[in-house]
């Protein structure tokens, strides 16, 4: 379920209240019936395949555990591996796959946040084959952890030691608890609803109209797009976190001011922190890391960035993207500036590197991003029209304004009044970016639901 739809809204708090009346022992109960209602509602011919996808890997995963054979154990998490990638292939890559042949295959329906559970589910099989963490063995609690709602659908990917413990205790959530998920909620909402969605506006024209725009509106909308995507992305998982923070739970952090890295490694050490960490442990440290020669070390990089490009999406789009940052990635590994660039303008080129980037991650075909590219040189005898209005601007900087402000907003035992101030200029901001949204037909659905 879309966190910025009414249904949310409305029934977020009727969950809430029943699950706050439900002795702490059963509270799975409810959790887990709202996570598969969300779910379910939005989409429910893919509901099978969660289900589907949790049973095998809660059984593997039991089984890996209990076998006293290494062949036995091996053969289980094979059967987990294939039944979780065989889904996420079939209803994500096979088109893909099939146009690298020449061949086509039939347009399948792509559920929603197949690649986040399928990594959850993934990580949680590969533990307990490692002997890091053993198996749940309460199906209630493993599906819950699977698709608890907060974070089923975008993230961030959780791992079941942080996860699973916390579900269990069912504890009460604290008045600290309780003003932190205000925070959360408040400042996702507001990426959201006040930066993202007006964003999207000015970007999309431009890049619907790739062979005729000009160098200033491509940068311009490369540049707002980059506001976009961390708006969206980053909101949905500030509202995931405040969501569970008041039911006790605190989920990992996903994101830590991207843009404000000096380089591609800090970037990335920022960005997106659930997938980096999940690559990291369960694709680059199993194929060498920087345990090896250079080569080898370099060929693990790109490797792992070819792999989170695919993640993204099936499309040449995203395995340029990829290999964009790979590459990046590589040249700091063999070329490190960390010695002689001031930070400064490390983060003025790790900024324009990234827009750059953008461009193929945005654009619908590699040749509408080369030929956005192509004209970043052109046109710059003239402002670019992007159809931005004055108040259009004036609400993206304040929310941005907002944003940077209120970093570290206080606790209301400290400053009562500076805390009750921040938040009533922030909700008062999202209401009105809501209702302008609401009026104008607009709004859109979070960016990486389609991944």
């Amino acid at each position: 379920m879309n966190f910025a739809s009414a249904q949310f809204v409305l029934l977020f708090p009727l969950v809430l209240l029943v699950w706050r009346l439900t002795v702490p022992r059963w509270r799975w109960v409810p959790l887990l019936a709202a996570s598969w209602l969300f779910y379910a509602s939005g989409q429910p011919a893919a509901f099978p395949l969660l289900l589907l996808a949790t049973g095998v890997c809660y059984l593997a995963a039991l089984r890996v555990a209990e076998s006293q054979s290494t062949a036995a154990r091996r053969a289980w998490l094979a059967l987990a591996l294939a039944t979780c990638l065989g889904i996420l292939f079939l209803f994500k890559y096979l088109g893909f796959a099939a146009s690298l042949f020449g061949l086509s295959a039939p347009a399948l329906m792509l559920p929603v946040g197949i690649s986040f559970y399928t990594f959850q589910n993934l990580s949680y099989v590969i533990d307990a084959y490692r002997g890091t963490m053993q198996p749940e063995r309460h199906f209630g609690y493993y599906a819950l952890f699977v698709a608890y709602f907060p974070q089923l659908v975008a993230g961030p990917i959780e791992r079941p030691q942080n996860l699973l413990p916390q579900l269990h205790a069912a504890q009460n959530p604290t008045a600290e608890d309780y003003w932190a998920g205000a925070q959360f909620l408040l400042r996702g909402y507001c990426k959201k609803l006040v930066i993202a969605d007006f964003s999207a506006r000015f970007v999309d024209p431009v890049y619907a109209g790739a062979a005729n725009a000009s160098g200033p509106a491509v940068a311009a909308a490369t540049v707002l797009f980059a506001l976009q995507i961390y708006g969206d992305f980053s909101g949905y998982s500030d509202i995931a976190c405040g969501a569970a923070r008041l039911m006790g739970v605190r989920l990992m952090k996903n994101f830590d001011a991207p843009y404000t890295a000096a380089s591609i490694r800090e970037f990335w050490r920022r960005w997106h922190i659930s997938l980096t960490s999940w690559l990291t442990d369960y694709l680059y440290i199993p194929l060498g890391g920087s345990r090896c020669g250079k080569l080898r070390h370099c060929a693990n990089i790109m490797a792992v960035f070819l792999a989170s490009g695919l993640w993204h999406g099936a499309n040449w789009t995203f395995v340029v993207w990829g290999g964009l940052h790979g590459a990046a990635m590589v040249a700091e590994t063999l070329l490190p500036a960390r010695a002689w660039l001031p930070r400064r303008l490390g983060q003025c080129l790790t900024f324009a590197f990234v827009c750059f980037a953008w461009i193929f991650f945005r654009a619908d075909t590699v040749a509408d991003a080369l030929a956005l590219a192509a004209s970043l040189p052109t046109g710059w005898g003239a402002l670019p029209d992007l159809g931005l209005a004055l108040p259009d601007l004036l609400q993206v900087a304040l929310g941005a304004a907002l944003l940077i402000r209120l970093r570290g907003w206080p606790a209301p035992v400290t400053q009562p009044r500076r805390a009750a101030a921040a938040g009533f200029f922030l909700t008062a901001g999202i209401a009105l970016a809501w209702l302008s949204l609401l009026a104008a037909g607009a709004g859109n659905a979070f960016i990486y639901f389609q991944f």
